[in-house]
């Protein structure tokens, strides 16, 4: 049994280093993580705690808090809501560097990045990635396991439905609400509403 909550991270490649960075900028006790195999490359010296379905490692038993270093929207949803199902608790990862309104609404197992902003009554669903340097102006609402990339911009009351990717450098225009699982390609401008499971590229947007 692990002691005093230490934390452990989900996935340890790529998107879980920027997680695992932030955690230790903002000193949550990051101790373990767990991959599929044991990883070779190990920049942070976690401790490897075994795979999250193997019978060697149980969300239900082992007692620490739980962080989420998985970059893929569906795979991150689905160990999300399995941890929270579990008496263990889903932490949020906000780099010390990032600027968050206080009166914002956040939900579980979120990551917000280093130099994001996020302003006045935004509204951020579980599981969401809000990355590098991105904007999220007031009373913007973001759905669960959405991920906001690198210098996207989303301008007021912006809404994003669950599962859905805006892409690097992205802009979307103040009031539009873009569906569920919709891919907004990187530097994209959107100026109308985006309807579900729709990919869409170019300035201004298009269907693709």
């Amino acid at each position: 049994m692990l002691k005093n909550k230490a934390v452990t991270l989900i996935g340890y490649s790529g998107h879980a280093f920027m997680v695992a960075d932030a955690a230790m900028s903002s000193q949550m006790g990051l101790k373990f993580y767990t991959e599929q195999t044991e990883m070779i490359f190990n920049p942070y010296n976690l401790k490897y705690l075994g795979f999250e379905s193997s019978k060697q490692y149980d969300f239900t038993t082992i007692d620490c808090d739980y962080i989420l270093g998985i970059g893929d929207n569906s795979l991150r949803s689905q160990v999300g809501r399995l941890i929270l199902s579990s008496k263990n608790q889903l932490l949020n990862v906000i780099h010390p560097k990032s600027d968050i309104s206080s009166h914002v609404t956040l939900g579980n197992g979120i990551f917000i990045s280093k130099n994001a902003n996020v302003n006045t009554l935004a509204n951020i669903g579980d599981f969401c990635i809000l990355n590098t340097g991105c904007i999220i102006e007031h009373e913007c609402k973001i759905g669960s396991s959405s991920h906001i990339a690198p210098g996207a911009v989303l301008l007021g009351n912006v809404e994003i439905g669950n599962n859905t990717l805006i892409g690097a450098n992205a802009v979307v225009k103040q009031g539009v609400k873009i569906g569920a699982n919709v891919i907004v390609g990187a530097g994209t401008v959107v100026l109308t509403d985006v309807p579900d499971n729709t990919k869409i590229v170019g300035n201004p947007a298009r269907v693709i």
